[in-house]
């Protein structure tokens, strides 16, 4: 059964090659302001995630060899970009960047093909097939954000970040059982403007918690990617703010968003 969210990971992957390919040679050791990471450390981290995806499509005996390496690493203290150095160094980056496309679009056309129903291993509990397809697509959109930034360019969203929308609001407790806080309450609604102008909402109404304004700003929120204060989002209401605040749409430890002013397109 085929997936939209696959079909949207597929377009996702093409849309960024096609902006990769504009890259300089120093533009690919630039640092830019997501960890100090340059283009080539974004593209060899989303390269080496969707090398272990294809595992776990394959199932869990594939997927645990890879799984016990990272561990292993991790164990090892060496951070991300150090393991994907290690791993991929030896890749310039145009061989690197057809590496990853062709990771990629070989992951999105496995993920569409599989049952529905089926679920996937992942570092922690398994995940469903939508849910897991999504979690690619978000860090591919999210990511690639930091090298639009560092090279000033504006970037054309669509309505596929309505994955990323959806992810956001569905992860609104998860926010704060990371940080092992009680939930505060209801989750806010939610009304945001799709970059087609279509208008989303989510959760009940409410006139005292809720969050109003731009979807590429409620995704850029969730994902971290921006802090809200660096938005035009309206935020009503203490539930809201609070969760607005530390929102982390991605699975993992907690962590923090950038300081306000931090990651901004200047």
């Amino acid at each position: 059964m085929t997936l939209q969210v696959s079909i949207d990971f597929r377009d996702e992957v093409a849309e960024l090659h096609s902006f990769l390919e504009t890259l300089t040679p120093e533009d690919w050791e630039t640092q830019t302001l997501f960890m100090d990471w340059a283009p080539w450390d974004i593209v060899a981290h989303l390269h080496y995630f969707d090398e272990v995806s294809l595992h776990a499509a394959a199932g869990e005996e594939a997927f645990a060899a890879r799984k016990k390496e990272l561990i292993e690493s991790a164990g090892e203290g060496m951070t991300r970009k150090e393991l994907q150095r290690r791993e991929l160094g030896r890749f310039a980056a145009p061989v690197l960047l057809d590496r990853w496309k062709s990771t990629s679009l070989e992951l999105a056309m496995r993920l569409g093909e599989l049952d529905s129903k089926a679920r996937l291993p992942w570092f922690g509990p398994d995940m469903g097939v939508q849910m897991f397809t999504t979690a690619r697509y978000m860090e591919t959109w999210s990511h690639a954000q930091a090298i639009y930034d560092l090279k000033q360019v504006r970037r054309k969203h669509t309505d596929r970040i309505r994955n990323i929308a959806a992810i956001g609001v569905r992860t609104f407790g998860w926010t704060f059982v990371n940080r092992r806080q009680e939930i505060p309450g209801p989750p806010p609604f939610v009304r945001v403007t799709s970059p087609s102008g279509e208008v989303w909402e989510y959760n009940d109404p409410s006139e005292t918690e809720r969050i109003e304004g731009d979807a590429v700003d409620f995704c850029l929120t969730v994902t971290q990617v921006r802090n809200v204060r660096d938005t035009e989002l309206s935020v009503t209401g203490d539930i809201a703010n609070q969760w607005m605040m530390i929102a982390q749409c991605f699975a993992g430890v907690p962590a923090d968003p950038p300081k306000p002013g931090e990651r901004v397109f200047a």
